[in-house]
Formats: C-alpha cells, structure tokens, sequence
C-alpha cells in the first residue's frame, strides 16, 4: 500500500502577490482564540499593503529586520526599547487614548513611560522627594476629587521625575540615591496632598539605540517636555496615569513622545517670600504649583464607553 499524503491546497490559495494577505490569514486555524484571530488578520492585512505601497527591495526588508533585533537586544530590566520606539511613534498615546475615553471633566491620562518603578516610598505629607539636593525648589499641592468635585480622602498619589541633570535613578545607579524623586503620598480627609520637590526639566530619552538612531535620520530630535509623572488611584474611581507640564518649556509644542495635552499643562509660579518659604520648608525663591486630579468613578468610565 504506498504512503498517504496529504493533498496541496485547494485552488487560490497559493501565495501570489495580489492576495498575499488573504492566503496568509486563511492558514489560520479554525479553533484559534477569537480575539487573536481578529488582531492577526488586521496585522498581516496592513503590514502586506504596507509592504506593497513601499516595494522594499530585499536589503531593505533585512535592514529593518536588523532594526527590530538592534531593539530587542537593547533591552534590559530598566531600559525597555520597544516602548520607547511604541512612543516615539505615537502608538502608546494612541493606545491609551482608546483605552481612556473618559467623561468631562475627569483628569486625562498620558503615558506611563520606561522608568517607573513599583514601591516608591510612601511618605508623609510635605515631604521632599528630592534627594540630591540638585534643582530649583518646588512646590506642589492640591486635592484630589471625582467629577462632582466631591474631595477623595485616602487616594493615592504616586510621582516620579528626572533629577536637574535630566535622569531617572534607574539611569545613574550608583551616582543617584535610590528612589531619588519618587514618592507615594495620601490625601488627607479633604483630598489634600503636598510635597516637596524640584521644578521639572526637559531631558532626551536615551538616544544611544536603535530607536535614538532612527529620530536622527528621521530629523527629529529626543527631548521630552518638562513634566512631573504621576499615578492617583482612589477606590471606586478609574485610576490616571498622566502628567503636569511646565508652562515654560520649549519642547511642550514637539514632545517626542508625543505626550502632551493642553489640559495638563500647569501655572507654575516663582514665590520669592522668605516667610512662605520658611513655613514650607523651602529656600527662597522656590516654585509653587496647584494642581487637582479629578477622577472618575467606575461606572461613569463605563457610560463614557
């Protein structure tokens, strides 16, 4: 009895160039996860007329595979390149976009970006995060409140920033202390919070990879806009991951990451009060800013969608 093999593909469904990605996305199988078979077919669809409209000869298609694996390898446990190329494209503030239409009002959200650690001390109110005593002095208070602008005692307020010289900790280790402009706070039964910090600068994002590389043949610089990062979470309410922006900056109208929102855009004021400065534990002149977040409950989330 000669061996059985299986017969080739019914008819049209060879590759050919006109429906490449129609036969790909036919191989898939029948029992597949649903929501997977949807992002596929989607993906192998534009990435085939891309690859068309773009004709690539083949060192070009072996110069971006080069890319993507430049990426990958330059990526370690505090350096993630591929969200870094996610947001100098544009695509992590598109996603997040998507994934928080919220209602009016509510404090809109940014990206969270590479360099945030989990368990950031937790500190008292008024407390400076700032450990290396490098920057001019800050200032910042303000409540946190739902959409009703009812105060929420008890929520929490996570912030983190580059020191003066434009560096994340996790970039210096060993040069900066540990933990070095981050901190966890609580509101208190007012929704008030306030601590004590530096003025925010601009800085590149680290430009020495594949994805620095590609701003500077695409013409397009790395710096960020000046900006403290923050995480306010409150039971009940969907939590905000977002930004607030110094006024001053030059990059606030060409982010390279693209995360800016007028919204988050805050007064910061230069206070030269000795008095004032003494009474916040700050030398003069320090800056001041007032910023509240307002949050939205769960169940309006849902409506908005």
């Amino acid at each position: 009895m000669s061996a059985q093999f299986p017969q080739g593909p019914a008819s049209g469904s060879y590759f050919d160039e006109a429906s490449s990605a129609e036969v790909v996305n036919a191989r898939m199988g029948e029992n597949i996860n649903p929501r997977l078979r949807e992002v596929m077919t989607v993906l192998v669809k534009h990435l085939h007329a891309a690859v068309k409209e773009i004709e690539p000869t083949h060192e070009e298609w072996l110069a971006a595979i080069k890319f993507l694996t430049e990426t990958g390898q330059m990526c370690s446990d505090w350096r993630q390149e591929f969200i870094l190329l996610s947001d100098v494209l544009g695509v992590s503030m598109l996603v997040d976009a998507i994934n928080h239409r919220r209602p009016s009002g509510a404090t809109p959200n940014t990206i969270l970006g590479p360099f945030y650690l989990s368990n950031a001390p937790r500190y008292e109110n008024g407390a400076n995060i700032c450990l290396d005593g490098k920057g001019e002095p800050l200032l910042v208070a303000g409540r946190v409140l739902n959409t009703d602008g009812q105060p929420l005692p008890n929520a929490s307020i996570e912030v983190w920033q580059t020191n003066d010289d434009g560096f994340y900790d996790v970039q210096q280790k060993g040069i900066q202390p540990d933990f070095n402009l981050r901190g966890v706070f609580t509101t208190d039964r007012e929704g008030k919070y306030w601590f004590r910090s530096v003025k925010p600068r601009h800085y590149p994002i680290p430009a020495d990879g594949p994805v620095g590389k590609l701003l500077g043949s695409l013409g397009r610089h790395p710096n960020r806009a000046a900006h403290l990062h923050f995480i306010v979470t409150a039971t009940g309410y969907d939590p905000i991951i977002t930004h607030i922006f110094a006024p001053d900056c030059q990059y606030l109208g060409e982010d390279t990451v693209f995360g800016v929102k007028s919204e988050l855009i805050a007064d910061f004021k230069k206070v030269d009060d000795a008095q004032k400065a003494q009474s916040v534990g700050l030398a003069a002149p320090f800056w001041s800013v007032d910023w509240d977040f307002s949050l939205a409950h769960c169940k309006s989330l849902q409506n908005a969608e």
